[in-house]
């Protein structure tokens, strides 16, 4: 026979070698898969971790979501003809629009409004503000004061008991005053270029002055019953002054009538308020004088108020300058001139009227820093006083004002 061993018969060394190779790729195969599924396992893992750092970020996203303030939805009701309109808030509703020149707002605090209770509520103030304008206003031709200032000397002209009640009460704060408030000044503003149809803004002499004030004077008015007289052709009554806050007392008291307890009525910033607003006491914003007429505004101080008006009055708004000097739309009517003292403002708190609160912060403001504050505090108003110095303003209160705004 022959010495080979026969095919595949291989010696068992060699098996054993072939096996041992096979087994050591069967171990680092089965090392690799150890290795995919481990590193597969790290990825998942990895992929589990992430997951759960995404939930919870989206989790606390929303529950900072849910806690963070939001803007209350606002719900706006149909506008009027004049364009007022209410805007229903969470806790307040609001209504705006234009009147005497300038706009009023209606504020009342609570929650669950009924609208058709606002729309009726807005027609009456609207109705309100109407009869005011056609009583008082300067602008309209047959407005019962108008018609006044055109009837001849010696001519009675029967007027609502309305427009009656606010001469009166111009005719008290003038005598009280000293003659700083005078409703009859008008003449005097319209020469100083201050009128609905402003002229050459020019010095006026002594002489014209002197002219224009012996034509003028609430001496010179004559009130019998619901009928007025003047007693000079030339005598012409603006109210101005005292208007917007006789409309918001007007307004105040026909939002009581409809049945609301907690209410701010506010006409080109005279304010009456009853109640509370939806932080408590209503605040008021007195406004710090600015450098310039551009319209700029800054809160000088904030009044917290219940059952009260308040009124404002200030030089800084409208004025002229002409070689270097400034001119103000107050008139001081004992001089017949732009008022010319360091007073920037004043701000009344009436209790019961803001028409009066309206014509005492401009007979203040006439009156001046030193006979303003003496006054206000031998009558025992409760006023604020914004006083120019060369670095800023000063600020003097009366005792009253302390009691009501500590």
């Amino acid at each position: 026979t022959s010495g080979r061993l026969p095919s595949g018969c291989r010696p068992y060394r060699e098996r054993a070698q072939a096996r041992g190779g096979q087994g050591a790729r069967h171990i680092e195969a089965n090392k690799t898969m150890s290795e995919a599924a481990h590193s597969e396992g790290s990825r998942a893992g990895g992929r589990s971790l992430s997951s759960i750092v995404i939930v919870g970020l989206l989790g606390l996203a929303g529950l900072v979501y849910l806690i963070w303030p939001k803007q209350a939805p606002v719900t706006r009701l149909e506008a009027s003809e004049s364009g007022a309109a209410w805007a229903v808030h969470r806790d307040k509703a609001v209504f705006s629009g234009p009147t005497m020149g300038t706009r009023f707002n209606v504020v009342l605090h609570g929650e669950g409004f009924d609208h058709g209770k606002l729309e009726a509520l807005g027609e009456a103030v609207e109705a309100e503000l109407a009869e005011v304008n056609a009583q008082m206003s300067t602008y309209i031709a047959d407005s019962e004061l108008s018609r006044f200032n055109e009837a001849p000397a010696g001519q009675a002209v029967e007027v609502s008991s309305e427009l009656v009640e606010v001469i009166e009460l111009a005719i008290e704060v003038h005598g009280a005053s000293g003659g700083a408030f005078d409703v009859t000044v008008g003449p005097l503003v319209d020469a100083w270029g201050f009128g609905p149809d402003p002229r050459e803004r020019e010095e006026l002499s002594a002489a014209t002055i002197a002219e224009l004030r012996s034509r003028l004077g609430v001496d010179k008015l004559e009130i019998a019953g619901r009928s007025l007289r003047k007693t000079s052709p030339d005598i012409r009554v603006d109210l101005s002054a005292i208007a917007k806050g006789h409309g918001s007392d007007r307004v105040a008291a026909v939002v009581a009538a409809a049945g609301f307890a907690d209410f701010m009525v506010e006409i080109g910033g005279e304010v009456r308020a009853q109640g509370e607003g939806p932080s408590g006491l209503w605040k008021i914003g007195v406004e710090r004088p600015t450098a310039d007429a551009s319209g700029a505004q800054a809160v000088q101080r904030i009044l917290q108020v219940g059952d009260a008006a308040v009124a404002t009055s200030g030089d800084y708004r409208n004025y002229w300058q002409k070689d270097g000097v400034r001119y103000s739309h107050t008139i001081d009517p004992r001089t017949g001139r732009p008022i010319a003292h360091t007073l920037a403002s004043v701000t009344v708190i009436h209790r019961e009227s803001a028409a009066l609160a309206d014509a005492w912060a401009t007979a203040l403001n006439v009156l001046g820093p030193d006979d303003g504050p003496a006054l206000a505090a031998e009558l025992g108003l409760a006023a604020y006083f914004l006083i120019r110095k060369q670095d800023g303003y000063r600020v003097q209160v009366t005792p009253a004002f302390e009691q009501l705004d500590p």
